[in-house]
């Protein structure tokens, strides 16, 4: 099987998965509970989120471990199962990988601020990202995705712990809002300082995910194209959700999403996906879109 990497290179556009944890709550993950924790408790719910991204078309599907660091896992008292917690993220997803496919070892930020704003250490946040990467790694992740980075000095420990500690492909990407100033991260990072950081830092592939939608993404992957020749990443949320009877809903629909997906893929992109909101049907669409794209 072609590597990762040598697939990219090649130019060939690739389908990422959806959102992990949307569909959890909608297979019954409780409010406030642990995601991470359903692989040990309830791998069929898990196992079955990454089969129906596989069935869909996805030729990457993450690991539910997006939280499967220990700063994050101490809110549930987990904090002394990383490794546990990625393992079996992991083996679930290479259980139902078909030939040909990729399993993304996921991994979020801490959630903690940087001393001497907050009380993380820059060892600690370095080695809790080893810790993790290591994980997957050892696992039989074929590449990490690190996502949802805001602030800069999070995602250049992330990305420094993950090639210094393992031997795969990294992808980072970071998450945008558009406000008066422009498209900037919650910490202010533009897009323009985002590409350098992420490149600088030595990620394989750099982007986007999350936000505040498809109309957001493009513009901030346009940018990017417009800045670096390095793969680029894209996995917006499906809008901007409303609450409604206790419960996130999404407003884009398979349908609506397909002129701006169809725009994503003549930006210049290389992986697309989807996050929050994003659902298997979702994904079956862009695989349709996908594929009318490259057979032109």
């Amino acid at each position: 099987m072609s590597s990762f990497l040598e697939i990219i290179s090649a130019g060939k556009i690739l389908l990422a998965d959806g959102a992990m944890g949307t569909e959890l709550q909608k297979r019954g993950l409780p409010s406030g509970a642990c995601p991470e924790e359903f692989n040990l408790t309830h791998p069929e719910i898990v196992q079955s989120i990454y089969r129906d991204y596989y069935n869909a078309g996805s030729d990457i599907v993450e690991t539910n471990t997006f939280g499967a660091n220990r700063a994050r896992l101490k809110l549930h008292g987990f904090e002394d199962r990383v490794k546990e917690f990625c393992a079996r993220g992991v083996k679930l997803a290479k259980e139902v990988c078909p030939p040909g496919k990729f399993v993304a070892g996921s991994i979020g930020p801490t959630g903690e601020m940087f001393e001497p704003l907050g009380s993380l250490s820059t060892e600690d946040a370095y080695n809790f990202f080893a810790e993790q990467a290591e994980a997957l790694a050892e696992s039989g992740a074929d590449i990490l995705f690190i996502e949802t980075m805001m602030a800069p000095d999070e995602v250049e420990l992330a990305i420094k712990a993950s090639k210094e500690k393992t031997s795969l492909p990294v992808s980072a990407s970071m998450t945008f809002e558009k406000s008066k100033t422009g498209l900037k991260t919650m910490w202010g990072i533009d897009v323009a300082s985002a590409v350098k950081i992420l490149s600088g830092a030595g990620a394989d592939v750099i982007g986007s995910n999350c936000g505040k939608g498809l109309d957001e993404m493009i513009e901030i992957v346009t940018e990017m194209r417009k800045l670096t020749d390095k793969p680029i990443i894209a996995q917006a949320n499906a809008g901007i959700p409303e609450w409604v009877h206790g419960i996130s809903v999404y407003p884009e629909t398979p349908e609506s999403i397909i002129p701006k997906v169809n725009a994503l893929l003549e930006s210049g992109i290389n992986i697309l996906g989807g996050c929050c909101g994003t659902a298997p049907e979702h994904i079956k669409k862009m695989r349709e879109l996908l594929n009318r794209f490259t057979a032109k």
